[in-house]
């Protein structure tokens, strides 16, 4: 929302308007409406435009917006030339005073992201030393209110193991005090959260996603233009796009998928990508997204490129959990879950990482509903995760490959994650994740650490990656992008580019590893 000029006390003085009345009430001026929010001030929105118009007038300067191309967070008085109606000299004389005066009783009002629910919170990384360590933050975060950026759950916290918790501000103060009173040391990665989110805000704005030709894929886009994005492929490339949905989310949204590749043969053997299994990883849609594009614009050039489309179809599902996703934008940035109700609790939500019929609510899940691991009332009680499932069962013969998008951590993680046990073709799937990161690492010199879930990362169950080994697709990963927990969930769009490109050779590398006949 733009900066707002309300008067200091709550309303404006009713002397000014009728010194000010018949001026006013002259020829609009041509200049931007400033908008005013009513429970601020008595002084109508149109007549509050005018005031600042002529004012405009009388002095060398304007309310204009501050910050650049951030949105203006706020409002001030700024040099700026314009073409206004020229107000003779003696009336220009005698309103000076009252515009001075207007200028001193206004003062600008800060409109926040996400109603500025983020103020003074903060995230904090701890690695606990022991396991009394361990214990004792287990117990504390179950009493306190935290948001576990990773791992998932505080049942995986344990010695050594890398803990990043956001704490609202309230709770820490209880927080921070106990644990050096404990002697267990941590430190803060993000000391303002809400100030994190305005500046993402305002470098996103400052990109100026009009400006750029056509697309653009260095920025974060909302559900509404992913899906409009998605409807215009299917129409201007319609010899490699089909787009068609799978199902409905909870909330009654279409769950869209591109089918890409060239429709050379009847039948041909298939990859499904999927991105934003869990809604604040917005790295995830952005890299399916680039996927998309990549294969678009390189099919012609690159001969890798081409014989993927050629040889095989990619199913690509931009956005898994499209009303958490969609949440995430307009009411909480951190949202994980789906949206679904409960009916025995206010909690919403089911993990849709934790939903799948493999192994469903043991070990890494919850049967809390208010948890963020919440495995939900039965397996694939969410409508998003049953259409997908459905659609895989029924193409399980023809899909060789699952690769899922997630962040953050660096990591290339396959089977099994409910439980330590080496798969049967753990040599040609570990050959392609080796691959996969060397070639990854080529771009940038970024390092991912690989292999099965439940020893590189931790165990969990009902994921979806196990849940299409268990159904016949041989090939299953799921890949953390990053970072590693400078940024966490808020990963700035100027590493858009750079963790799409690496991540696309790893993509390639193991699109072309399954063209290849593994012993």
């Amino acid at each position: 929302m733009p900066g707002q000029l309300v008067p200091r006390g709550g309303s404006f003085p009713r002397h000014l308007l009728a010194a000010l009345g018949h001026e006013l009430d002259r020829a609009p001026p041509r200049l931007e409406a400033l908008p005013v929010q009513k429970s601020d001030t008595s002084l109508p929105p149109r007549r509050s435009a005018r005031v600042a118009a002529l004012c405009a007038r009388e002095l060398p300067a304007t309310w204009t917006r501050r910050g650049g191309c951030s949105g203006a967070l706020t409002a001030s008085l700024v040099p700026r030339t314009m073409n206004l109606p020229v107000t003779p000299p003696g009336r220009r004389a005698a309103l000076l005073p009252l515009c001075l005066l207007v200028l001193k009783t206004w003062v600008p009002v800060h409109s926040y992201l996400y109603n500025n629910r983020y103020a003074g919170d903060q995230v904090i990384r701890l690695v606990p030393e022991s396991e009394t360590e361990a214990q004792t933050l287990n117990a504390i975060f179950h009493q306190l209110t935290v948001d576990l950026w990773q791992p998932s759950s505080i049942f995986h916290i344990s010695e050594g193991t890398v803990t990043d918790v956001h704490v609202p501000g309230n709770s820490s103060q209880i927080l921070l005090p106990y644990l050096q009173q404990a002697n267990i040391k941590y430190t803060i990665i993000i000391s303002d959260l809400q100030k994190a989110i305005e500046k993402q805000s305002h470098l996103q704005s400052c990109r100026n996603r009009r400006s750029v030709p056509g697309y653009n894929y260095e920025v974060y886009h909302s559900l509404e233009e992913i899906q409009s994005w998605m409807y215009r492929l299917n129409k201007t490339h319609s010899d490699l796009v089909h787009m068609f949905s799978v199902g409905k989310s909870y909330e009654g949204r279409p769950l869209f998928v591109l089918k890409l590749g060239k429709r050379s043969r009847p039948y041909k053997r298939a990859v499904w990508i999927d991105c934003g299994i869990h809604a604040r990883e917005w790295i995830g849609p952005a890299f399916c997204q680039w996927f998309v594009k990549e294969a678009l614009q390189t099919y012609q050039s690159d001969p890798a490129m081409r014989r993927m489309l050629n040889q095989l179809y990619f199913y690509i599902m931009p956005v898994f959990n499209v009303d958490g996703y969609h949440f995430s934008w307009t009411h909480d940035r951190f949202w994980r879950k789906t949206r679904s109700k409960n009916s025995q609790f206010r909690c919403h939500g089911v993990d849709a990482n934790r939903n799948w019929k493999v192994k469903w609510c043991d070990e890494g899940a919850s049967f809390h509903p208010c948890d963020d691991t919440y495995c939900g009332p039965f397996p694939e009680s969410e409508p998003e995760v049953k259409a997908v499932a459905h659609f895989l069962r029924k193409r399980r013969k023809q899909i060789k490959a699952y690769l899922s998008f997630h962040a953050y951590a660096q990591m290339l993680l396959y089977p099994y994650s409910y439980k330590y046990a080496t798969i049967p073709n753990f040599s040609c799937v570990e050959s392609a994740a080796y691959n996969a990161v060397n070639a990854l690492q080529s771009a940038y010199g970024i390092r991912y650490r690989y292999g099965p879930a439940s020893s590189t990362l931790y165990v969990s169950s009902g994921s979806s990656m196990d849940w299409a080994y268990k159904n016949g697709i041989p090939y299953a990963f799921a890949f953390e992008l990053r970072d590693t927990g400078h940024f966490g969930f808020l990963l700035p769009e100027t590493l858009i580019k750079p963790t799409c490109t690496e991540t696309m050779l790893a993509v390639k590398n193991i699109t072309m590893h399954l063209l290849k006949k593994c012993h």
